[in-house]
């Protein structure tokens, strides 16, 4: 996946934090999860709700004049505030952060973000379900990863290390992503871990399947080490000869 290539003010949590929620749904999507846009949908007709009843209100008002809407005004204006009411308790209590909601072949997620006033450090919740145990409790992940380690000091996103912080961190995602899961972010390569990507995750065995991923991502990087130590060694061995 491509990186978003306008560069931002890395002074600006706010700014920080929109890049990052936006890359989310395009990761995700990119794994074959499906978006569910169920709260955003009440979020939106609650919203329109209220500003349809205002609307109708005043142009009944200036149609008709006040002695023909005045009855209705009460009313109204009640339901316009109810409106607001619920709308504001959907957002700060129901939806709270929500970035993205959706279900793919490994479980169902919601992804809930934040930030802290002059701390550049990027706050996530996943609530999620393996995919073979719909009925059981989702399990609920607090994470935090500093933007130093997903933005360059232009201000350019890089998305590699977010992408191997939410594969190696969530298991739901990790199973998804297997390419993706390593030991410490910021390494690890597109070759996709042992196994071929097929895992059966479970609420049993999510975060097992996690650990096994990351114990074959310790693996590679041991053959790839050793590897280079080899070809080292005879590196020095030809030098040696042609010395002599």
């Amino acid at each position: 996946m491509a990186a978003p290539s306008t560069k931002i003010a890395v002074h600006s949590l706010s700014d920080l934090k929109n890049t990052t929620d936006d890359f989310i749904p395009l990761h995700l999507h990119n794994l074959k999860f499906r978006q569910i846009h169920t709260k955003t949908d009440v979020r939106l007709a609650l919203g329109y709700s209220a500003v349809l009843i205002s609307a109708a209100l005043f142009y009944f008002d200036w149609k008709f004049g006040w002695a023909v809407t005045k009855p209705w005004t009460a009313p109204a204006v009640v339901a316009y505030f109810v409106l607001n009411g619920v709308f504001t308790y959907w957002v700060w209590w129901v939806e709270s952060g929500l970035v993205y909601e959706g279900v793919g072949k490994t479980g169902r997620i919601a992804i809930r973000t934040s930030t802290k006033k002059h701390t550049p450090i990027y706050h996530l919740t996943a609530t999620f379900t393996p995919s073979s145990s719909s009925s059981a409790t989702p399990q609920t992940l607090t994470l935090h990863l500093p933007f130093t380690t997903i933005f360059t000091s232009e201000g350019s996103f890089a998305p590699k290390p977010f992408q191997q912080f939410l594969a190696s961190s969530i298991p739901v995602i990790g199973a998804a992503d297997p390419s993706n899961v390593v030991e410490e972010i910021g390494r690890g390569s597109e070759t996709p871990a042992q196994g071929g990507g097929a895992f059966n995750v479970s609420a049993s065995n999510a975060v097992e399947i996690l650990e096994q991923l990351k114990r074959s991502a310790r693996a590679n990087q041991r053959t790839k080490a050793s590897g280079s130590s080899g070809a080292a060694a005879v590196g020095q061995g030809g030098q040696g000869r042609r010395r002599k």
